[in-house]
């Protein structure tokens, strides 16, 4: 891991900072020629209030990123929010359910097919919640309905803003719940079940107990029960389920979304003074450098807490990444910008002074020198050319039976599909322009 820590005297300097950090990392991926996603994302526990991570789409990725056809927002599937951003007041199905006290009701759930709950509980086990999200909706009458699955970080920021310290690693919640409100240790305090409705879910005022108190020895007069259809503190109706490719993207509500798994390879974090106000990590500031607002007295000089930034690009992980990415039947396919060399040359039998010369041709003028291996090992040419393969060598030059006929150099690049015959004197510039691309 390549890491970096930055230090500024106030905010400012620090989201400069950051934003250069940002552009480097981008460079330095551009340079790769490999697409990449630099999404906004969650600080998680290394806290503050701005994160990025840059990824490389793969199959075997441990996360999933989001991008929209219309609008330029990428974004970690984990920032979530769990709010229903283009859902309002006249999208909601008014009437009630026959038989049912409804009272207010949910954005669209004339698409949702069938519902499903899904249960998480709080760290102190006293609080049960109860997720009610569509587990089944339509899209499209000719297409079979798409299964959806519940965002637990879409969850957990809900719960947050209510107050509830949620524990989403709990395999068993209800199990959990109902033995602690049956122990010694919960008769101080009421039991409470919190019902969370997604907004294609009608929100009951009533809400099913379907099993949830069976075989607890507790009756429902003995259990709070509340609800929550409305992100707290604000008219959001609620989204708890994971994006799907296709669906409305959330930001701008024109495009569709497109979710990407994908493998972290850089994540750059505006800190803050999350951890110099912790560690008393300050420095001493002219007063006439700081503005108006952080000027605490009048002295010439003041004592700051700094700004952090942390970055970091994981190398080992970027290497082992391209190479999955890149890698096909043959072996290896390495970017210029981390081949371990750029070309090679391989000889045939008794063509090895011949290629020490073309070797020299390609690495020989200063302005355009080549950086290139000579494979002058004692081996047949059918398994050295194998060799380079499976190595990755971005660019093969073969010194071979087009040579001995016409003076001409087999070119090749997997990446590219080129396999070229080039007269030498031809040679630097084509290949040059063949790295270019790579």
């Amino acid at each position: 891991m390549k890491d970096l820590y930055t230090f500024d005297y106030n905010a400012e300097n620090a989201l400069k900072t950051y934003t250069a950090v940002k552009k480097a990392y981008t460079e330095l991926f551009d340079e790769l020629k490999i697409p990449y996603l630099v999404a906004a994302a969650d600080s998680g526990n290394m806290g503050g209030s701005l994160s990025h991570e840059f990824h490389f789409a793969s199959n075997k990725g441990e996360d999933t990123v989001i991008s929209c056809s219309s609008c330029d927002s990428v974004y970690n599937e984990e920032l979530a929010d769990g709010k229903a951003h283009n859902i309002d007041d006249q999208q909601v199905q008014v009437g009630h359910a026959s038989g049912f006290d409804t009272g207010e009701v949910s954005g669209e759930s004339a698409k949702a097919v069938s519902v499903g709950l899904w249960m998480a509980i709080s760290h102190d086990k006293n609080t049960l919640l109860r997720c009610w999200y569509p587990q089944y909706t339509l899209k499209d009458p000719s297409e079979p309905p798409a299964e959806r699955e519940v965002n637990s970080h879409a969850v957990k920021s809900i719960a947050k803003a209510a107050g509830i310290d949620l524990d989403i690693s709990i395999e068993n919640p209800l199990e959990q719940w109902a033995t602690h409100i049956q122990s010694e240790e919960a008769s101080s305090q009421r039991p409470r079940v919190l019902d969370v409705y997604d907004s294609y879910v009608r929100a009951y005022k009533r809400p099913p107990l379907t099993d949830t108190l069976d075989g607890i020895n507790r009756a429902v007069e003995d259990i709070d029960f509340s609800k929550l259809d409305r992100f707290p503190g604000t008219n959001n109706y609620l989204n708890l389920v994971r994006v799907h490719e296709g669906d409305q993207c959330s930001k701008c509500g024109q495009g569709l979304t497109k979710t990407h798994k994908a493998t972290e390879l850089g994540h750059t974090f505006h800190l803050g003074t999350r951890y110099s106000d912790v560690l008393q990590a300050s420095v001493v500031v002219d007063r006439a450098h700081l503005d108006a607002g952080d000027r605490l007295s009048s002295q010439k000089d003041q004592l700051v807490p700094m700004q952090m930034g942390c970055h970091g690009i994981g190398v080992s992980r970027m290497i082992s990444a391209v190479a999955d990415n890149l890698a096909d039947s043959k072996g290896l396919n390495w970017p210029r910008a981390i081949a371990p060399y750029e070309v090679i040359v391989v000889p045939g039998k008794g063509l090895e002074e011949e290629a020490e010369k073309i070797y020299d041709a390609l690495t020989s003028e200063p302005t355009t020198a080549l950086d290139v291996i000579l494979d002058d090992r004692d081996k047949q040419m059918g398994w050295k050319l194998g060799d380079a393969d499976l190595i990755g060598y971005p660019v093969i030059v073969v010194v071979g039976k087009g040579w001995k006929k016409q003076r001409t150099l087999e070119v090749q690049c997997r990446r590219l599909e080129v396999r070229e015959d080039v007269a030498l004197e031809a040679l630097p510039e084509f290949v040059g322009s063949l790295l270019e691309k790579l």
